[in-house]
């Protein structure tokens, strides 16, 4: 008897090994069919970087560009976003592009004539009359032609967004006309076209990185910079300098841009989808350009600034040789056309 018991539970535990092999048996329910979902690509990731403060449009209008790009795209592209110089001050963040070390650029036109010489032509002296005259021009032939120029430098410009009109400020004296200027050191970008008019105007101008601006006005290294009103605000500089002139001297436009080497990794569909969300996302951004400029004056006012309404026919009047010196390199016919764009 006891023998029949043994080989009955033999036979049991047999049976058991074989069905928890899996010979015969069935799935639980919940995972009948299913497969690893292999096919489904991680999103690509993309690296963003500006110069200036989170507050500034430029930060905002990109956080903007983000939630289209990543709306447009279903989420297949994603952009971080790095303020602050946090990648490098604008010459680094373009070079970045070059090598593919940084996607996306928001920039002044500053550091780009280095890379793209027909792009200074926007950085004439009072060249464009307001902001609609620049956006006719920018948004226009002119503005695709110029911005064909930066694929010979590896780089893609998706739209022209605005940094806005430059003005001067110091720690010396109230500026009111050209004459008051001699002497006073200037920070000014590396930008030759810049350079050129500020000595014109007797200005000694000294090209440094915006992310040293700051440490340079408070230590006396620097007399003075230029730039426009919400960078001026945004930045805090109203803490380091005591007079701001409202000169104007420069329209500031801002390329959108991409590494060609990061464009060349996007489908067709999701460089359509770059193309759009840049063009939305650049009117969002101009307006609040537009709305920053025209409540922060009185703000640097109230910050202790002394604001000063120049003549800026003066200052125009005193820069025109800048235009004679740069005929050559953009063409008298280019300047001309922008000159004349209604």
């Amino acid at each position: 008897m006891k023998k029949v018991l043994v080989v009955a539970l033999v036979l049991v535990l047999v049976a058991g090994l074989i069905t928890g092999c899996g010979g015969g048996g069935k799935q639980p329910a919940g995972d009948a069919g299913k497969q690893p979902d292999a096919g489904k690509k991680e999103p690509l990731v993309l690296k963003a970087g500006h110069s200036v403060a989170e507050t500034h449009p430029y930060h905002l209008g990109l956080v903007k560009f983000k939630e289209l790009v990543e709306q447009y795209t279903n989420g297949e592209v994603q952009l971080q976003i790095f303020a602050n110089s946090s990648l490098g001050a604008e010459r680094e963040l373009v070079e970045g592009m070059q090598i593919g070390s940084v996607d996306v650029v928001l920039s002044s036109t500053g550091p780009i004539g280095g890379f793209a010489p027909l792009m200074g032509v926007v950085d004439l002296p009072f060249l464009f009359r307001d902001e609609q005259h620049a956006y006719k021009v920018l948004d226009g032939p002119i503005g695709d032609k110029l911005m064909g120029e930066l694929e010979k430098a590896g780089i893609i410009g998706l739209a022209f967004w605005e940094n806005g009109f430059r003005n001067v400020t110091n720690n010396k004296r109230e500026v009111k006309k050209p004459e008051d200027l001699k002497g006073l050191k200037l920070r000014t970008m590396e930008n030759p076209v810049h350079m050129a008019a500020f000595k014109q105007l007797g200005a000694d101008p000294t090209p440094m990185a915006f992310s040293e601006l700051f440490t340079a006005l408070q230590t006396g290294a620097m007399d003075g910079q230029e730039n426009p009103i919400p960078i001026i605000y945004n930045n805090r500089l109203y803490e380091v300098q005591k007079y701001l002139s409202l000169t104007g001297h420069f329209y500031s436009p801002s390329p959108l841009m991409i590494s060609k080497l990061t464009w060349d990794k996007l489908s067709n569909e999701q460089k359509e989808a770059f193309k759009k969300a840049g063009k939305e996302a650049g009117a969002y951004e101009r307006n609040l350009i537009a709305q920053q400029t025209a409540e922060q004056v009185d703000k640097l006012k109230e910050k202790g600034m002394v604001v000063t309404e120049v003549d800026k026919s003066l200052f125009l009047e005193a820069t025109k040789p800048v235009y004679q010196q740069f005929e050559s390199k953009f063409g008298k016919d280019l300047i001309d056309q922008i000159i004349n764009t209604k």
